[in-house]
């Protein structure tokens, strides 16, 4: 390595480094060996590699300064030309160890990243809701990418980068001072003069790194805010493009700025040290030309010297930052395996079962439940803020019970906020009661195999949810068995078959993000056609036509009349001309069922339900004229 690759190579590893004074923990190392496991061949051949090769890189100066003595000393023609094609037999040996060790750091390295973001990906999965809506999704994606890939580095970089450099230099300094200790200590003492600047200048640059990654990241949010179709839609209906473009300029101007800045410090930095590194070498030349005219040195040890001088000053460099490379990725790792520790909350049991076959009812025995405090669901760092809220643990269901036996059609109706949706999220286990039961067909949710209920539950969502893929891929999450006639049949009887039809490229047209190339009443009815295809025997309805116009909301209500044909379903309605037909209606205030009975009786009643609907229905008297009998 030349002089000018050591400075950047110290120019580097300081820039890079950060402050970090915390003890390695023991437990972190542990975690990290088990993660390591499957790779301890490739990792012992990898580490091994880099001994020799370290070897190797030591023995070429020793044999040009050889070849010096040689010509020096009146040597033999084949013993100048034998030399030489050791150097190449060393350099060709090099250059093919060299690909090996990269093959091994590469696999090693994009193993560890295969094995980390599964793992990570995989645990993700498992967390519960409200893991999800206390996230920010831009935390957690850096976790599976940011994280894990400093946590790589601890592999294919300072690891073999501590073990080769030891051996650089520990071989270079046995070598030096073997030809001569009085130079190898000038060597020495020049190394606070290469190092120092390096340090000082470093802590600065690092500084305008961290500013530049710092306002990159607000740049990013922002593109990333407002180039999705709500944002947009967003800063359209507000009036702000001029303002945010002014915004976004303000930070791109600073991030220019800012790299003008660093590039012109990189440049001071890189002259003064292969200024010092100059020097160094021509007081080598110096004091080890004296010594060579008054006999004390062979000429070519001089030049070994000189050569030998660059790999010295490399490897102390290096290993001088080895401990910072090595916390930040012990951080890397702490980062993700903090992910890791989180438990999930909803877990299958060991001895889980399935559901029979046939009709399925449902039942809510005595339930109690309340939303889980941030703690056990979340961390700070994934939400940034300073501390997690501590508020939680208050119970939002009291004793709710109620049982729809199998085809019948129970429907929750009641104020904003009463804790209708917290009881449909229980039967899919998106949460577990805190008291009580839930039950299909007389089984605790508990108890069966997260399979089975996936199979037996369908849930239709207010916000029609999809992927930005195909339409064929959406449908498909639902049955990836299905056949082209299967899915063809779902989009008939969710009476969207036309629709997609007449897309650009029909099934296999990608819908946008959140599926917001199509209308609120399209993309409900491809949600219902998803279930349909799911053929599942309990449907759950959650304020499926809340955000429709009139239109949207019957074509949406023909869908929802096949999907909800012989099957048990439990429909939450805002609108109450939706449900008057449910075999059971359930008034929920305050997480109470506060009335319960049929839309006709419960009107008689002159109740909590009678109330909702005379306020509704003053809104639109239609609606309650259609009611009325002829």
């Amino acid at each position: 390595m030349s002089m000018e690759m050591t400075a950047w190579n110290s120019l580097y590893h300081v820039m890079n480094q950060q402050d970090d004074k915390r003890p390695f923990s023991l437990a972190t190392l542990r975690r990290i060996a088990r993660f390591a496991q499957p790779h301890r061949a490739a990792l012992t051949g990898f580490l091994l590699l880099s001994v020799v090769t370290a070897g190797l890189a030591v023995a070429t100066p020793v044999l040009a300064g050889r070849i010096v003595d040689a010509i020096v000393g009146g040597g033999t023609t084949r013993l100048v030309t034998g030399l030489a094609v050791v150097i190449a037999v060393i350099a060709l040996v090099e250059s093919g160890l060299g690909l090996i060790q990269r093959r091994l750091s590469a696999g090693i390295g994009e193993g560890l990243i295969l094995d980390l973001r599964t793992a990570v990906f995989d645990h993700v999965q498992r967390m519960p809701i409200a893991f999800f809506t206390r996230t920010r999704t831009g935390a957690l994606v850096s976790r599976l990418n940011n994280d894990v890939i400093g946590a790589q580095r601890a592999f294919s970089d300072t690891l073999s980068g501590v073990v080769g450099n030891l051996v650089t230099l520990l071989l270079t300094l046995i070598v030096m001072i073997g030809l001569s200790w009085q130079i190898t200590l000038l060597a020495l003492l020049l190394l606070p003069v290469f190092v120092l600047p390096a340090r000082r200048m470093g802590g600065r640059l690092a500084q305008l790194e961290r500013e530049a990654a710092t306002h990159n990241a607000a740049m990013n949010t922002q593109m990333t805010e407002r180039f999705s179709a709500p944002g947009a839609t967003l800063v359209k209906l507000y009036g702000r493009p001029g303002a945010e473009s002014a915004e976004f300029a303000a930070r791109a101007r600073r991030v220019k700025d800012i790299g003008v800045r660093t590039a012109m410090s990189q440049m001071v930095f890189f002259t003064a040290l292969t200024t010092v590194s100059a020097l160094a070498i021509a007081l080598v030349y110096g004091l080890g030309g004296f010594y060579a005219l008054r006999g004390r040195l062979e000429p070519g040890a001089v030049v070994a010297l000189a050569i030998l001088l660059t790999r010295l000053y490399a490897p102390l460099t290096s290993l001088a930052s080895a401990r910072v490379e090595a916390m930040s990725a012990l951080v890397s790792f702490e980062r993700v395996f903090e992910v890791l520790d989180l438990e999930p909350l909803i877990e299958e049991r060991p001895d889980a079962g399935d559901l029979p076959d046939g009709p399925v009812s449902v039942e809510f025995d005595a339930v109690r439940f309340a939303y889980p405090a941030a703690d056990r669901v979340s961390l700070a760092s994934l939400e940034e803020v300073a501390s997690l809220d501590t508020r939680g643990g208050v119970d939002v269901l009291h004793e709710v019970s109620f049982r729809a036996e199998p085809g019948q059609m129970i429907a929750l109706v009641g104020s904003s906020g009463a804790g209708k949706s917290t009881i449909a999220s229980l039967l899919p286990r998106l949460y577990d009661p805190d008291q009580g039961a839930v039950r299909l067909a007389g089984v605790d949710v508990r108890d069966l195999t997260f399979t089975a209920l996936r199979r037996t539950l369908g849930v239709v969502t207010q916000d029609g949810h999809l992927f930005h893929e195909s339409v064929r891929a959406n449908l498909l999450l639902a049955d990836p068995s299905a056949t082209e006639e299967d899915l063809w049949d779902a989009l008939r009887r969710a009476f969207v078959a036309d629709l997609v039809a007449a897309l650009p490229d029909g099934l296999d047209t990608v819908v946008g993000e959140r599926g917001y190339r199509l209308s609120g009443g399209e993309r409900q009815r491809l949600t219902i056609a998803r279930l349909l295809l799911a053929k599942p025997r309990v449907v759950v309805l959650d304020e499926a036509t809340a955000h429709l116009d009139s239109t949207s909301e019957l074509a949406v209500q023909a869908a929802l009349g096949e999907a909800l044909a012989g099957r048990t379903a439990v429909v939450i309605a805002h609108r109450l001309s939706t449900v008057r037909a449910a075999d059971l209606i359930l008034v929920v205030e305050a997480g109470h069922i506060v009335e319960r009975g049929t839309h006709t009786e419960l009107l008689a009643a002159g109740g909590r339900y009678e109330e909702l609907y005379r306020t509704q229905f003053q809104q639109h008297p239609q609606e309650e004229a259609s009611d009325q009998p002829a």
